[in-house]
């Protein structure tokens, strides 16, 4: 019950890993907790121990150290449990690893690509084929410089979010222009870097519609704290709208650059 109370509570803490939206950020976070839970009980034990030891066996109440070399059955033990445990936390990590690698039978591709420093997002396959925007930070220069206030998600804001329908599987395709970049989003139990020359690839399936935020996680130049990443996530009508005016608002600027072109 306690255990049950103090990672239920530890979840909605701003000191924490944030609230998981997908089953890989589930798991990634539950294998968190049980390796903290893990560590304290080890903690616990090995000083308790030795605690015990120093004030029970000390000089000054008449006990003398023992002279002995080893003891094979003690090398043993320390030697085993060690063991079982890491395959205890190594067996559900690695069931997750694999887990997070699978992109098949996935439902819409998008190709992630890293700039310095901003993000450009290309919809392959899949409802919203053809879509194509670059993702920049929308927070001003005024904020930056301190001439205004700043606001609630400051350096965390995007001009084109990354849409994407809940309950669907998205196949994100990373690479990168220039440098090493890294695309996290930590709700969405998503990270993955971008290397140039490279394709990589990841995927997550959001549970519950919202707006989660991530950032690049790879060092890539002087403006690489200013390259945010939102992903918004919405039901599939809404989803399908956002579609619909996407291509729409593609094909007008398409048109006009045909007739400017053709004005010329």
């Amino acid at each position: 019950m306690v255990l049950g109370f103090y990672s239920g509570s530890a979840v909605s803490s701003k000191y924490n890993l944030p609230e998981p939206q997908t089953i890989i950020a589930q798991q990634i976070y539950d294998q968190h907790i049980w390796a903290l839970w893990i560590c304290l009980v080890i903690f616990i034990a090995v000083f308790g121990v030795m605690g015990y030891s120093i004030v029970k066996h000390r000089k000054s109440a008449g006990y003398k150290a023992a002279n002995f070399h080893h003891s094979t059955t003690v090398e043993i033990i320390w030697t085993a449990i060690p063991c079982i445990i890491l395959i205890f936390m190594a067996w559900p990590a690695t069931k997750t690893v694999i887990a997070m690698k699978d992109t098949t039978e996935s439902d819409i591709t998008v190709k992630v690509t890293g700039y310095q420093w901003m993000w450009g997002y290309d919809y392959l396959q899949g409802e919203g084929e053809g879509i194509k925007f670059y993702s920049q930070l929308a927070t001003s220069q005024s904020e930056i410089h301190n001439e205004t206030p700043k606001g609630e998600n400051y350096l965390l804001e995007v001009n084109n979010r990354l849409v994407v329908p809940v309950g669907k599987k998205i196949r994100i395709i990373l690479t990168a222009n220039d440098v090493l970049h890294a695309w996290w989003v930590p709700a969405l139990g998503v990270k993955q870097d971008a290397i140039p020359g490279f394709i990589r690839d990841t995927w997550f399936t959001a549970d519950n519609v919202g707006v989660f935020r991530g950032q690049c996680a790879e060092l890539c130049g002087k403006e690489h704290g200013f390259m945010p990443i939102v992903v918004e996530v919405v039901e599939e009508q809404q989803y399908a709208q956002w579609v619909a005016d996407q291509l729409k608002t593609a094909a007008t600027d398409a048109n006009a650059a045909i007739i400017n072109a053709a004005a010329k």
